[in-house]
């Protein structure tokens, strides 16, 4: 168990890393508005495993060709979850049919939904995130994805396991345990 301290540093790590994500998120709604509204949870999904399998690639390659930030992958990765979760509560439509502003506020009820569950496990677990590797948190995120495109496969049944919410709250959890990580790396 996580003494208060060291969930207090986590807590600010990871608000810190939201409010990143966050920033780009409302950047982004304020170019193109709420257009993601339209995408089906399938297409959520292929995004993300596209953000998934990229890091795996350059992490199994050891270089990588195109030049920007992996740390955007994250970010991409957590945004698509949020969404995705947003689209598990509304559902897929048409044509956008909330304004961005309302975007925003959906999308941060989804990441105090993941902080929320990243405290209750944080404590179960004592931050065992910090003794894992970077390429763990990947795979740990590709088998997420991977899961969640078997429960659309089968309609979004499952016998015993956990939803496609679940799921994705977790990707965002571990995407932000690896923003962390990243930081820290950056900043020693």
């Amino acid at each position: 168990m996580e003494s208060p301290a060291e969930m207090s540093h986590t807590l600010n790590q990871y608000d810190e890393a939201a409010n990143t994500c966050r920033d780009l998120f409302a950047k982004k709604g304020a170019d193109y508005g709420p257009a993601w509204r339209i995408l089906r949870l399938p297409s959520m999904t292929d995004q993300i495993f596209i953000k998934v399998q990229r890091l795996r690639s350059i992490e199994n390659a050891g270089e990588q060709w195109v030049e920007d930030d992996l740390l955007g992958e994250y970010i991409g990765i957590i945004n698509y979850c949020a969404m995705a979760l947003i689209q598990i509560d509304l559902g897929v439509v048409e044509q956008p049919d909330i304004t961005t502003q309302e975007a925003l506020s959906l999308y941060d009820q989804m990441i105090q939904k993941a902080r929320n569950l990243m405290i209750r496990k944080n404590h179960d677990y004592g931050e065992a995130w910090r003794d894992m590797r970077m390429s763990s948190l990947t795979d740990l995120m590709l088998q997420k994805v991977l899961r969640i495109k078997q429960i659309e496969d089968n309609q979004g049944l499952t016998q015993v396991s956990e939803g496609i919410d679940a799921n994705y709250l977790d990707m965002i959890n571990y995407a932000f345990f690896a923003m962390i990580k990243w930081n820290e790396k950056e900043n020693a």
